[in-house]
């Protein structure tokens, strides 16, 4: 059993930056995928990055590219989302996730999952 908490969200004006940090339980953490997801009001919920279980794989949405940065510390149980040139559509609630055997991209193949921390990105 793994248990996810998200950090670091907050209101932000537009060009800012933010890092959100997901500590998560359990011994077998080194072990999974991670993702980062998102979900703003009215719409489905996207994935937004991914990260293998050493961190030598990353993914992104193409919307993110550049701007964003998913990075884990095994030591610390944590993955991080780096989140620079914020703009008021990067508004939502973010996520992050953790699977044995993920698809990136793919929401379903996550096993476990934090509460979510809400990000405002106000023009």
């Amino acid at each position: 059993q793994v248990q996810l908490v998200e950090s670091g969200g907050g209101l932000v004006q537009a060009g800012g930056s933010l890092r959100l940090s997901c500590a998560a339980s359990g011994r077998t953490f080194s072990s999974y995928g991670l993702g980062w997801f998102r979900q703003a009001p009215g719409k489905e919920r996207e994935f937004v990055a991914g990260i293998n279980w050493s961190g030598a794989s990353t993914y992104y949405v193409n919307s993110v590219k550049g701007r964003f940065t998913i990075s884990r510390d095994n030591a610390k149980n944590t993955v991080y989302l780096q989140m620079n040139s914020l703009k008021p559509e990067d508004t939502a609630v973010y996520y992050c996730a953790a699977g044995g055997r993920v698809r990136p991209g793919v929401s379903s193949s996550y096993t476990y999952w934090g509460q979510g921390t809400q990000v405002t990105v106000s023009s």
